[in-house]
């Protein structure tokens, strides 16, 4: 199937900050009383900011519940966080560069908020190369549901088969399978990951791609 499109994930394949979400929900919800356990942290993984803080909230719950007020203090630690330190993903805007010059539509699907995505693709200043970017908050499910890719396929004009995700997680792989997409999963030199969601893999943007990308 000739590919035409290539939609990024955002956290974990673009940038490298899980790491601050998991310290924005341990800053912000640790102030609420909440016992931010590593267990429990891992379950908020791949959620959406809204899911994070109904999760949290169900667990231990605070008085005057303002999910939004919660979720804007999140996203604001973690902007900060991306705009003070080193975590681009190595090779990642010249791999972004090189798919444009193939003639490849571009996109990105994230459950990250639209104003996270603003502030990567300006730290990474690959913005104008993007045909789409998409956030899961405006979608009434995140990743792992099909939503977010199907919505990126059709803002690109492109029918999802012909599009290939690039995605770090299986949360991610599933909801691009779900689309009716191909998938890759980046493992950023983790030789252990797999997953049985990807139809290809890549270790790194910065060693041999795969062969499709230098047709």
């Amino acid at each position: 199937m000739a590919l035409k499109a290539v939609i990024f994930d955002m956290d974990g394949v673009l940038i490298d900050s899980e790491k601050f979400w998991t310290q924005a929900e341990l800053d912000v919800f640790s102030s609420y009383g909440v016992q931010v356990t590593e267990d429990l942290a891992a379950q908020t993984k791949y959620m959406t900011t809204q899911e994070v803080t109904e999760f949290w909230y169900e667990r231990f719950p605070w008085d005057n519940l303002d999910v939004s007020d919660l979720e804007n203090k999140v996203v604001t630690r973690v902007i900060e966080m991306i705009q003070t330190q080193d975590c681009i993903i190595s090779g990642v805007q010249e791999f972004i560069r090189h798919l444009k010059s193939k003639d490849y539509k571009i996109g990105l699907a994230t459950n990250a908020p639209l104003r996270v995505v603003h502030v990567v693709l300006e730290k990474l200043q690959v913005g104008e190369l993007f045909d789409t970017i998409h956030s899961s908050e405006f979608e009434i499910q995140g990743k792992p549901h099909p939503a977010v890719y199907l919505t990126s396929a059709k803002n690109l004009g492109i029918s999802p088969e012909h599009c290939i995700a690039i995605e770090d997680s299986h949360s991610g792989l599933k909801a691009a399978k779900g689309a009716g997409m191909q998938t890759i999963i980046f493992t950023n030199n983790d030789e252990s990951i797999d997953s049985d969601l990807a139809d290809f893999k890549i270790l790194s943007f910065t060693t041999p791609l795969l062969p499709m990308f230098n047709e």
